[in-house]
């Protein structure tokens, strides 16, 4: 046997095991926030049904040139923020910094046009981006969006997309709602736009930020979403896209304008809104909510026609929109729109081996029924069961003892205010579906 000390050694203390934490810019959705959650993704899936829209499932992971291709080589979202790595096969892949260009992969992949035309999706899930952290915003985050492609540019398709998306919000009781819209005209009017604006942002250069002054040769159309407060005054002084929309573009915006007001949706018109990629053209809105500061905007979207023809397919019209769902819960949340968490309907108060089985039965029996049972697995003193099912919200507490079982007359207290009565098992069935219906829409 070896003694350490003897032989003037020490056993060094065992390191403290590391204490794990989520990676910045990432988070746990907890069970108190995740009923809000699937509230506003139940209502999507109800909302957009609605309007004849089918759920797409997408994979996470992209091949990265599908992005680099689709967003821009160039853009900060391909350049800076996205997660790349190397595959096995030397092959480039990303997690999706966003959705559209993979609801547009699919449908040239598994060949959609050959569908009914246009091809109505939505989606919903987490995008990848390696941005900042700040409010409402972060490196996983949640989105939900829609994609309408194929058929073809009718303004009716623009006006019926930005009606959904309203509709949803006010199903959510979004508070603040503002919708924006422009139109940024197709390629050949809005070519001629951008040259007319590069020229008279060139006479202002010097007074411009160096964003600014980079994006006059890159993409003057970017200048006009410049949040900077020094060139606001400058901004509002440049030439206006709608004075320069061809006759088509001009006829198809006031269509969309007279569609909207024909489905009762109110909007305002913002000429800075713009979309930067050649893709982008006609129709562009965004939508934004109280409750998020400065960056408040919750939704965007826009006519994408050439966006399928760029990724390999053939000629196709779209337009599509994405809601950040991050934002969209805390708007929810500072307004007081969340509903709060689900307690249970019934807690069991057992006590006894026969009451046991029987109320093993009695949870099968009521979970079958819709309702939301909690039973504990030991035997509890009535007092501490009474005082963990008030814990847990319950709103009944069904109480079976040797009594009980013996005589078939189960007892049922009303824990808000404390009243209780015996019901035989079809008998208390009946009473719960007469006095809690909302278990029965849950089945």
């Amino acid at each position: 046997m070896s003694d350490s000390s003897a032989t003037g050694q020490q056993s060094k203390p065992a390191a403290k095991p590391r204490k794990f934490q989520a990676i910045k810019g990432v988070r746990d959705l907890l069970p108190a926030e995740t009923p809000l959650w699937n509230h506003v993704e139940e209502t999507a899936h109800a909302v957009f049904g609605t309007f004849g829209f089918s759920e797409i499932r997408l994979p996470i992971l992209e091949p990265t040139e599908l992005f680099a291709r689709s967003i821009g080589l160039d853009t900060d979202v391909v350049s800076k923020e996205m997660y790349t790595f190397e595959d096995r096969d030397e092959s480039m892949i990303s997690l999706r910094p966003e959705a559209t260009a993979s609801v547009c992969r699919a449908y040239i992949e598994h060949h959609m046009q050959q569908l009914p035309q246009p091809v109505k999706l939505y989606y919903m899930g987490p995008m990848f981006r390696r941005e900042r952290p700040q409010k409402g915003r972060y490196r996983q985050f949640h989105q939900i969006g829609a994609e309408v492609l194929g058929g073809n540019d009718s303004p009716g398709i623009d006006a019926e997309v930005i009606e959904m998306v309203m509709t949803f919000f006010d199903e959510l009781e979004l508070q603040g709602l503002e919708l924006d819209i422009n139109s940024i005209g197709c390629r050949e009017c809005r070519a001629k736009y951008v040259e007319v604006l590069r020229s008279e942002l060139q006479k202002v250069k010097d007074k411009l930020g160096a964003d600014s002054q980079r994006r006059i040769d890159t993409n003057p159309l970017r200048v006009l979403d410049s949040k900077l407060p020094g060139e606001q005054e400058i901004i509002a002084r440049l030439p206006h896209m709608a004075a320069h929309l061809c006759a088509d573009c001009a006829e198809h915006f006031a269509e969309v304008k007279r569609q909207l007001e024909l489905r009762g949706v109110i909007y305002r018109e913002n000429w800075r809104l713009v979309r930067g990629l050649d893709y982008y053209m006609r129709t562009t809105f965004e939508i934004t909510a109280q409750g998020l500061g400065s960056q408040n905007a919750v939704c965007g979207g826009g006519r994408y026609d050439g966006l399928v023809e760029l990724l390999g397919g053939p000629p196709t019209k779209g337009i599509g929109f994405a809601i950040g769902e991050d934002r969209l819960i805390l708007s929810l949340q500072e307004s007081s729109k969340a509903p709060p968490p689900p307690g249970r309907d019934i807690y069991i108060a057992w006590m006894g081996d026969k009451a046991f089985a029987t109320a093993i039965r009695a949870a099968k029996d009521l979970r079958g029924a819709g309702y939301r049972v909690e039973l504990p697995a030991t035997e509890q003193k009535f007092g501490k069961a009474l005082s963990q099912a008030d814990k847990l919200g319950s709103r009944y507490a069904l109480i079976l003892g040797d009594d009980e079982v013996s005589s078939g007359e189960w007892t049922l207290k009303t824990l808000a205010d404390g009243s209780q009565k015996k019901y035989s098992e079809s008998e208390l069935l009946e009473y719960l579906r007469e006095t809690s219906p909302a278990a029965q829409q849950r089945t």
